[in-house]
């Protein structure tokens, strides 16, 4: 099997069906028709390597496309009548947005849990938190405690938006991860689109409860009802997926191998390559673009209907007309990410992301016709929402660490790539990420006083400066990758340091075990 190498030499990287069946015991060993050509997994007698059947493992991707990103979609305005019945005055009605990303920075901690508690019992806990919480801010009855549920609604919210993310690195490579990250967020303008129609539709009856209570029950108790759907059918893991059969559930775990070595993610964290990611300045890079766009992304939903109000449209045309410009950002996020997974430069997207973003939002700050302004609120949406979305799947394909292979039993290998740690340094990563990331909504959401309407010409532009600096730090952190790939080169050579492995590649190439740590076939996604 290509285990020991002969005298003097260095031992050949073990292949992922090597570790799947000395894992598995050799339970699938003794089917040898199965391992041969053309079956599930082949193990080919001419030569010693070993690779997944190409259309097998595209079946096993296309099954978790349909169960998991979907599953996680459906757990992620002034609130009519509430400023009036809480009697919100002066800024107190900031002080509500505000202290929500207040209590999401200080819980952010929760997004290394997907790693240490299983998923899907974490899940349904958070889950089934923002149901309950978002419930009760309908009975409240007064600012103080509103500002309570505010508090801890941003708590539940830190434990499970921000590692779903992480929880996707589980069931994808790093080359698949950012097109389905890209449908997670993507959900957040699909909603924006549809939800100034879907209050007022909620709201234009005559309900004996106020409007704003109305929204937050119809808000809360619906996602209450998710949680068991989230206990019973979110998977651990790929190769605990119910919907998978015993051959599949056999690729899923040798992709895991090849992604990191082991197929067992999940039960406690590294805490020296905590440090190490602490240390690490392309986790401070990528954290401060996220905080850059977060100063926007926070800001445009909940003030763009005021915009748009003060531009001299009314309240419910106002609400019309941010629906296309978010609807034209979700189209943007999946295409944006797609292509960056395809030809893998991320770095490049952002910068043009930023551009687009920065340039809409120099127009809605100097120009006055309303044309024109308005094709600045596209521009400025289809730049910051798609930005979140590639950003998120640059943090998780980098953060890695190194990995040797050396001589020995397989085991021996395992246990030298386990204690890499490179998952928990990952989800370290993911923390940095939104601890920083999450303080821009603090500035954001406080950039547009309802006295500097209808231009807000500060709070665009400081919008307009966040977005082009996000693209700098793009530009920035793409040549310190570039700086470090050919340092790998320069240890490695360049030519063992093949371009990514694709899901359903034809060409027959062996894949190694943690391809996606770092070692002699790593290099940084661009």
């Amino acid at each position: 099997m290509g285990l020991f190498s002969k005298p003097g030499t260095a031992a050949p990287p073990p292949t992922t069906i090597d570790y799947v069946e000395e894992q598995t015991g050799g339970r699938y060993a003794s089917d040898a028709e199965k391992v041969m050509e053309g079956s599930q997994v082949e193990n080919s007698v001419q030569t010693p390597n070993h690779r997944v059947n190409p259309e097998a493992e595209k079946a096993v991707v296309r099954k978790l496309d349909w169960r998991v990103p979907p599953l996680v979609v459906t757990l992620n305005a002034r609130i009519a009548g509430m400023t009036k019945d809480l009697k919100l005055q002066g800024n107190r009605y900031q002080w509500l947005l505000t202290i929500f990303y207040i209590s999401y920075i200080i819980f952010e901690f929760q997004a290394i849990m997907w790693k240490i508690v299983p998923p899907h019992v974490w899940a349904s806990f958070t889950v089934l938190s923002w149901g309950l919480i978002a419930t009760l801010q309908s009975t409240t009855q007064s600012w103080s405690g509103e500002m309570a549920c505010r508090f801890f609604l941003g708590a539940s919210e830190a434990g499970f938006g921000p590692g779903i993310p992480y929880l996707l690195s589980f069931f994808y490579l790093r080359h698949e991860l950012g097109f389905r990250i890209g449908i997670f967020l993507s959900a957040a303008p699909l909603a924006t689109t549809f939800a100034g129609a879907l209050a007022y539709g909620i709201t234009s009856g005559h309900s004996k409860l106020a409007n704003w209570r109305l929204l937050f029950l119809v808000e809360g108790l619906p996602t209450i009802l998710m949680a068991p759907v989230a206990f019973f059918f979110l998977p651990d893991s790929p190769d605990k997926a119910k919907f998978l059969n015993e051959e599949e559930k056999l690729i899923a775990k040798a992709r895991g191998v090849r992604q990191v070595g082991d197929t067992n993610r999940i039960g406690g964290v590294v805490w020296k390559d905590v440090a190490a990611a602490l240390l690490d300045a392309k986790c401070w890079f990528t954290a401060f673009m996220y905080f850059s766009c977060n100063v926007s992304f926070s800001s445009l939903p909940v003030f763009l209907p005021t915009i748009l109000n003060d531009m001299g449209f009314d309240a419910i045309d106002s609400q019309g007309l941010s629906a296309p410009p978010f609807f034209f950002s979700f189209l943007v996020t999946i295409l944006s990410t797609y292509i960056a997974d395809r030809i893998q430069q991320r770095g490049y997207m952002l910068m043009f992301l930023s551009c687009v973003g920065g340039i809409g939002y120099i127009l809605l700050a100097t120009c006055k016709t309303l044309g024109v302004r308005y094709f600045g609120v596209f521009l400025a949406a289809a730049g910051v929402f798609p930005c979140i979305a590639n950003i998120l799947p640059w943090v998780l394909s980098k953060a890695c660490f190194h990995v040797w292979v050396g001589p020995g039993s397989f085991a021996n290998r395992k246990l030298t790539i386990d204690n890499q740690g490179s998952d928990t340094r990952r989800g370290i990563g993911i923390v940095i990420l939104n601890v920083i990331g999450q303080c821009g909504p603090l500035l954001g959401t406080n950039i547009f006083p309802k006295s500097e309407g209808p231009r807000y010409v500060k709070g665009q532009s400081i919008c307009a400066a966040f977005i082009f600096f996000n693209g700098l730090l793009a530009f920035g952190l793409r040549r310190m990758l570039v700086w470090e790939n050919k340092k790998l080169d320069e240890k490695y050579g360049s030519r063992v340091a093949p371009t990514v492995s694709r899901t359903g590649d034809q060409t027959g190439k062996e894949s190694a075990v943690a391809e996606e740590n770092y070692g002699p076939t790593f290099r940084y996604i661009l």
